[in-house]
This record gives structure tokens, C-alpha cells and sequence, in this order.
């Protein structure tokens, strides 16, 4: 199962283009939301969460976690103590942690970006403490996937998608979105 995280201020379609690729290929993807059922992002469009961050538990059986950008999601993000534990948690048992935009920003102040490739929005690079930085739109590094912004959304998603059901299946999919 895949946590993606949503924060007030969310970028939406870095957001809501994952969620629908990743259930597009039948990975059961729960929208998490910081705070509240109801998260509206940055350009004032609201999203119903399937659950609440005070209804998780570190204890549940997660393979990943999603972290959209934006602003000022990304820094709600980063002060939600449940967040927080589930990026430690993930790392702890290397399991896959994703982020996009300036949501990178999140693991390098963690120094999960240490000696790892990495990408961000522009202007982000000094965020990623300790990354080796890549101008690609998503890179890939061991248990973390980040990704540049909206415009590589679907593509990050793809990437994540084939860490659970493998790379022809997601090929597929990224044919039948019309994105290759």
C-alpha cells in the first residue's frame, strides 16, 4: 500500500496525476490528509482524502510514502509530525520514499539525500543537503524516487508504479496516457 500525503497548499496535480497512475495500475494508494479529510491546494482546488493523518498509524502495512510539492504544502508537510514519522519509518526499513517538486527539499533537511542522486524544482538544489543534484526530470536512487515538478507528475508516477508491478506493465500504462 502507498501513503500519498496531502498538505493545505498541495501542488494538484503533482498530487492527484500519481494517485491516478498508481491506481490506473491497481496499486491500492490511500490519500492521507494533514490535518484534515478536506485539502485544497495551491491553486484553490480542494480534494476529499480517502482518510486522515490522525487515523494512521506507523504500524500499517505501507510499502511507500508519496510527497507532493507546492507551496506552502511542501512546508505543511514537513512540520506534520505523522509525515515525519512515516518518512523515518521508511527509511529505517529502506522502503521506497518519493517526493516531487520542492517536497525533496522535506528529505534532504532528514539527510536521506546523502551520497543519493536527486532532483527538485528549480531554485530547491541548496535544500537537497548533501545530493549528488540532477538536472533529469525524475531520478532515481536506491529506495527514493524524486521528481523535478508538475510537468514530470506522470512520469514520477510511472517510476513508482513499476517498483510494485514492474516496468512493461507501467509501460502500458504511459502508452495508453498517451505520454510515449
Amino acid at each position: 500500500m502507498i501513503y500519498v500525503f496531502f498538505a493545505n497548499g498541495f501542488e494538484e496535480v503533482e498530487a492527484l496525476a500519481v494517485v491516478d497512475v498508481l491506481r490506473r495500475a491497481e496499486i491500492p494508494t490511500v490519500c492521507v490528509g494533514v490535518g484534515s479529510d478536506v485539502i485544497t491546494g495551491a491553486h484553490g482546488i480542494s480534494v476529499i482524502c480517502d482518510t486522515v493523518d490522525s487515523a494512521v498509524s506507523v504500524d500499517d502495512a505501507v510499502d511507500a510514502v508519496v510527497l507532493p510539492g507546492g507551496m506552502p504544502g511542501t512546508l505543511n508537510l514537513e512540520k506534520s509530525p505523522v509525515v515525519s514519522l512515516f518518512v523515518d519509518k521508511m527509511a529505517q526499513q529502506d522502503k521506497l520514499i518519493c517526493a516531487i517538486c520542492a517536497a525533496p527539499s522535506i528529505l534532504g533537511h532528514k539527510g536521506l539525500l546523502k551520497g543519493k542522486k536527486a532532483t527538485c524544482f528549480p531554485g530547491f538544489e541548496g535544500e537537497l543537503e548533501g545530493a549528488e543534484v540532477s538536472a533529469d526530470f525524475v531520478v532515481e536512487d536506491g529506495n527514493i524516487i524524486t521528481a523535478k515538478g508538475m510537468g514530470s507528475a506522470v512520469k514520477f508516477g510511472i517510476a513508482i508504479g513499476a517498483r510494485f508491478v514492474g516496468e512493461e506493465k507501467m509501460k502500458k500504462i504511459e502508452e495508453s496516457l498517451q505520454c510515449s
